[in-house]
Formats: C-alpha cells, structure tokens, sequence
C-alpha cells in the first residue's frame, strides 16, 4: 500500500513564477518539510503559502496535537520542470507531480512551474486538493462517503492566501464551472458511493460533490445537517437512508443546488492574525546532501530491487566524498538496504550515527539491516533479535512521536515469527494516531485491534478505508470487513477477510486521483 498515487497534473508553485534554479535549500515549517532547487526568495514564498493554507484548515478544524504532528510532516520535493517528475513517477503519465501517502512522513514531488488560468485545473487547486486529502486522513477516524471526500478536497482546493496573510477558503470553483453549470446528476448517483463511474460522469461528479459540500458548508438553512449525515453514515445505514435521514427530500436538496450555483458564491476570508503561523526556516543544504538528492528523489519515490540496483552505482559514487556527513550516509543505507546489502546498509549507518548518534533515519535503517540478517539467517535465539529491534527503541527515545519505529518495532515480531508483546501492539495504536494516512499501517491496526477483540476499535480504523474514494467499489473488501464486524462474525472469519482485504489492496497498486 505503500506505492498508492495520487497522481495529479499540475502541482507547481502556487501563484508564483519561479525563477531560474540556484541551489537546493530545504523550507522547515510546522507542516511541511521542503526541498527545491531554487532561489531563496522563492521558496520563502512558496513556504509561507502553504503554512497559512494548512494553518487555515487546522483552524477550522482543529484536530492534532502540532508537535507530535511536526515529527510526521509532509515533505514536499519542488523540482524544476515537468520532465524531471514524470520520469520519477513512472507510469503515471502525463503528470507534473505525485503524492505517495506514509507512515512517518508522506511525499509530495512537484513541479516547479507557474501556475495557469484560475478557469483551468491550476497547480494550486490540485496541490491544495491533494493537502485536503491528507488532511482528512489524518483527521478523521471515521467514515466519510466518496462524494464528500471528493467535495472537501475541491472546496479546499481554491484556496487563496493574500499578500498581507489573509487566508480566503471556499472561492468559486472556476475549474469546474462547465460541467457545475451545463451537466447534471441525479442526486442518488451523487450519493450513492458504490455505483461505477466513466470518465465523463466523473468529472461531473467533482463539479456536483463541490456545490453541495459549498452548500452544506454555507447555507443557513442547511445548517448542521452535514454534521447529522456523516453522523448518521457513521451508525451504518446505506448512503441514502442516511442522506435522507439528514437532508429530507433528496429532489428538494437536487433543486436546491441547481439554485445555489446561479448565485453569487460565499466564501470565508481569515484575517492574518487568525492564521498565525510559524517562522519559515530556510537552509542551503549541506554539500553532501546536495549531491546525493538526485538519489534521494529515486529512492524517495519507492523503488523495485531491480531500479534499486540500478541507482547504486550512482549512490555509492556521490556519497564517496562524503563519508562524514550523516545525511549523505543516510541515503546510501537506504539504496543500499533496497538493493539488498544488509551489511553495506549498517556500514552506511553507522558511519552516520558516528557523527550524529541520534539520527534517527539511520537507526531505522541500521534496525531494518540487523532485523533482515536475523530473518535470512533463521535464527531463532531471542537475544539476536531483541538486539536487532533495539535499534527501533533508540530511534523511538531519539524522537518519541515519530511514527515509523513504532511500526517498525512491531512489525519486527513478525519477522521474528512471534506474537507482538502488549507494549509492541501498543506502539502500534500510537503509530496511527500519529501517521493516519498510511493505508497499509491502517490494515495492521485494525487487524491487531480485532486480535485484541476490540472490535469496534477496528471498525472505526476501517472505515476510512471502507469509503475511500480511491479504491473500486467493487473492489473494496474493507467494506465486507466492516459488514462482518457489523453482524457478529467470529473473529476467526473477520481476520480471514481482512486478510484477503489487504492482500487485494496490496495487488490494485495505483488507486490514482489523476487530474
């Protein structure tokens, strides 16, 4: 799950035409890390904007505890031109950038182009679209129906910062004013999240999610009623009954949006001084860690054992000079881990930790080395891999709210072929909570959850999974999951349908949100 896209076509640099690239620099802000190879005025910019943008929604939805939050950050990789990020996503197409969803920090690869007309799907619209997703993974430990998921992520998506910091959120969807004024949908096709889709009623379907979740949002007279729905979707009833339950008559909700979009749209402005932000930290990287980020961009990216050799030669080549700089280390453990070579890997890592003992990138890697030797070996003596997975528990008191060694820790027992200790399946739950929108760390928890017999505790982690707009209708084995937990099954047939679950969303691979 770890290779799901979210595929998009313009991701670039808000509104801003960047200028010619000087120098890889990386922006540090409460929500994002990000590298570019630009000027520093530009990435300043293009930094700040997105910290109001982010800032703004954590306002109108508050949600996360902002340090544990900051151990998870999305890291943003602005690169210049589109050649550059299609080739790195692969089969994607015609894209100028990609998001990848992960435990501990997602990735986001741009390209660093000006933005085109607001009545065109614009850089910043999918770049904003794409936050309102991660968001709402990370947010929401719920079910929220396709077209909502969908109709958030445009309404966010128009977001505009101002040059005094005002944040202005729900602006007219210019993008897709065509399809919003000249075609329809019946409300029930809206709705209803199971039925297929073809390319043309999709792009109708984003248009008509849009004006309803605009109006939900905006309307006096609807007021509470999106609140009483997800509530009501939540319980379980089928889409409708819970629409209707909610909204009454579903026509009048049809003719009432058929209205609203030939009036003037409302939006919300926040002033500066609501959207307080934190500094933006700017920081030429250093010469190691400039010469190994075209590594670092493959290797980011997520790659077979087959690309991973091929990137090798390449990595041990640049990282050579560099022998005492951690971050440059750090990238050659992982090329060299995904190429396979344990030893290699923990050699890379140690000369990182030498220099920096509480890296925790390559404590990680130096775990995952020593934990891959014991399994390949077979050894079955306990001290080997307590060992092994203490490298974890040092990268766990290095920074106790990332994500990613508590999942690594439990996942260890499984490597070992043993039974995860309550303290490992806790480690677990806590992973989540810090890093919600990684699919496949979701599937673990719940399925430890229903172990743990807490049953309603895995519905509740599934349910995001059970609607996720991505995934096929009739393709979403979660769903049947849910429906099981629902009706009592023992938990001996529920582990056996999240297990055929996960492996069937382990084998869809790209579950695109392409633009």
């Amino acid at each position: 799950m770890h290779s799901i896209l979210r595929c998009f076509a313009a991701v670039a640099a808000l509104t801003i035409t960047a200028p010619a690239a000087a120098e890889w620099r990386e922006a540090s802000t409460d929500h994002f890390l990000i590298y570019a190879d630009s000027g520093e005025r530009w990435l300043k910019t293009f930094a700040d904007n997105l910290e109001r943008s982010a800032a703004a929604l954590d306002k109108l939805h508050p949600s996360q505890d902002r340090t544990a939050s900051k151990s998870n950050r999305v890291v943003i990789y602005a690169i210049s031109g589109t050649g550059a990020v299609e080739k790195l996503c692969g089969k994607c197409g015609s894209v100028a950038g990609f998001y990848i969803p992960r435990v501990g920090h997602s990735v986001a690869y741009t390209a660093r182009t000006p933005a085109s007309s607001e009545w065109g799907i614009s850089s910043d619209i999918v770049l904003f679209h794409e936050y309102a997703h991660h968001f709402l993974l990370s947010s929401s430990n719920g079910a929220l129906p396709r077209w909502y998921n969908e109709g958030f992520a445009e309404f966010f998506s128009t977001i505009r910062t101002q040059p005094d910091g005002t944040v202005e959120i729900g602006r007219p969807a210019k993008h897709r004013a065509y399809n919003v004024l000249n075609a329809d949908m019946k409300i029930e096709q809206l709705l209803d999240s199971t039925g297929r889709r073809d390319d043309m009623s999709q792009d109708i379907f984003y248009g008509r999610a849009w004006v309803l979740t605009h109006m939900l949002t905006f309307s006096k007279d609807r007021r509470g009623q999106l609140t009483k729905y997800l509530e009501a979707i939540n319980r379980g009833p089928p889409n409708l009954d819970a629409a209707r339950e909610a909204f009454g008559d579903l026509n009048a909700l049809r003719r009432q949006m058929e209205d609203y979009v030939r009036k003037p749209i409302l939006s919300l402005r926040l002033p500066a001084d609501m959207v307080k932000v934190g500094p933006v930290s700017l920081r030429p990287l250093s010469p190691g860690e400039a010469a190994m980020m075209p590594v670092r961009l493959r290797s980011d990216r997520g790659v077979s054992r087959k690309q991973a050799l091929e990137i090798l030669p390449e990595a041990r080549k640049r990282s050579a000079p560099f022998a005492s700089d951690p971050a440059a280390q750090v990238v050659l453990a992982e090329a060299e881990y995904d190429a396979g070579n344990d030893a290699e890997a923990e050699a890379a890592s140690d000369r990182a930790l030498a220099v920096d003992p509480k890296n925790i990138e390559a404590l990680m890697y130096k775990g995952r080395a020593r934990i891959r030797r014991a399994r390949t070996a077979g050894s079955r003596d306990p001290a080997v891999w307590s060992e092994a997975r203490g490298w974890f528990v040092k990268a766990n008191r290095a920074d106790p709210d990332a994500a990613e060694p508590l999942q690594l820790f439990y996942e260890s027992f499984e490597a070992a072929g043993q039974q995860p200790t309550k303290n490992a399946a806790l480690g677990l739950y806590r992973s989540l909570e810090l890093s919600p929108q990684d699919p496949g760390l979701r599937i673990m928890t719940a399925r430890q959850y229903v172990v743990d017999g807490q049953l309603a505790a895995a519905r509740a982690t599934l349910l995001p999974l059970a609607y996720d707009p991505h995934i096929p209708a009739e393709k979403n084995r979660f769903t049947r999951v849910v429906e099981a937990i629902d009706a009592k099954r023992p938990i001996a047939k529920i582990l056996k349908l999240g297990s055929g679950a996960a492996d069937s969303a382990a084998g869809d691979g790209d579950t695109s949100d392409a633009k």
